[in-house]
């Protein structure tokens, strides 16, 4: 009962399963899958939110080079507590292994995830040790870094899936995902908000360089952002990250975000599905890997 209440809150205890539901009042789920061959990318999304009448969702799926862009508010949705799971109505069912869209002709969407890498056994998510700490603004872990993707013509494609949960979608933030290769990727998020009565901008990076996942996020590294959040220097006393991102204006996809309370949706989300990503990790003077993706998520809301 204790635990339950904490989780609501958005924390989870050391060796929790995040990917869990949380019953907040706004739960996430991202997907990203991209082609680095033919040049594709879909993008699908699934806000589950509490509201007078239970829970609702809003979901959209995108696709590149199509420019297509479909949305649409369901007034029933559950997620699940005791692992990676979402419904929401007859539009969208996801978990760990099959995401499964309809969002009418052209919007179709039935895929499996095979060969998953996911998140290692870890005290903590991405977060570090934020994701103990109770009621803060937003919570973001990504939770699937890399599988093969297998249906509806996608065969061989890159799958990629995050959560984000919280009291509400945060007021401003940056975010970024890519693929450098099969095996390579890098994910970042962060955004201001209020902390002890200070003003903050806490930025969470997350790398995998095959086997190994680096996480660098505060008070254990420390991670600096500017340019809007697409520019993100990460240090901790081991290792170097630094990210670089650029979109042209026309390329960004205006993305519904929930207003949990009243079911609706605000176009305040501004995404480019196949922007600009260079990374360079660096142990201590050594260069571990540099890349660059033209195929990357950079968002700004």
């Amino acid at each position: 009962m204790l635990l339950g209440a904490y989780r609501r809150l958005g924390a989870d205890p050391p060796f929790g399963d995040p990917r869990r539901d949380h019953g907040a009042v706004m739960e996430g789920y991202y997907w990203r899958i991209v082609d680095l061959a033919r040049g594709c990318v879909v993008m699908v999304l699934c806000g589950v939110c509490a509201g007078p009448q239970g829970r609702w969702a809003i979901v959209a799926l995108a696709r590149h080079p199509e420019r297509l862009l479909r949305t649409a508010i369901v007034p029933e949705a559950s997620a699940d507590r005791r692992g990676l799971g979402v419904r929401a109505g007859a539009v969208l069912q996801g978990d760990d292994e099959r995401l499964r869209v309809d969002l009418g002709e052209g919007a179709r969407l039935d895929v499996r995830f095979a060969d998953r890498v996911g998140w290692p056994h870890r005290a903590f998510g991405a977060l570090g040790p934020a994701h103990v700490v109770p009621g803060l603004a937003q919570y973001w872990h990504p939770h699937l870094l890399g599988a093969r993707v297998e249906g509806s013509g996608l065969e061989g494609a890159l799958g990629y899936a995050e959560k984000n949960w919280g009291p509400a979608f945060a007021p401003h933030w940056w975010w970024g995902h890519a693929f450098f290769a099969p095996d390579v990727s890098a994910a970042f998020a962060g955004g201001p908000l209020r902390l002890l009565g200070h003003a903050v901008a806490p930025t969470a990076v997350v790398v995998r360089l095959g086997a190994r996942v680096l996480r660098l996020a505060p008070p254990l590294a420390h991670v600096r952002a500017v340019g809007g959040g697409w520019h993100v220097q990460a240090r901790s006393p081991r290792w170097m990250v630094e990210l670089e991102g650029e979109a042209a204006p026309h390329e960004l996809y205006a993305l519904p975000v929930p207003v949990p309370g009243v079911r609706s949706t605000e176009p305040r989300s501004r995404q480019a599905l196949a922007g600009r990503l260079t990374l360079a990790v660096r142990r201590g003077r050594r260069t571990v890997f540099t890349g660059e993706s033209l195929l990357a998520g950079l968002e700004r809301g």
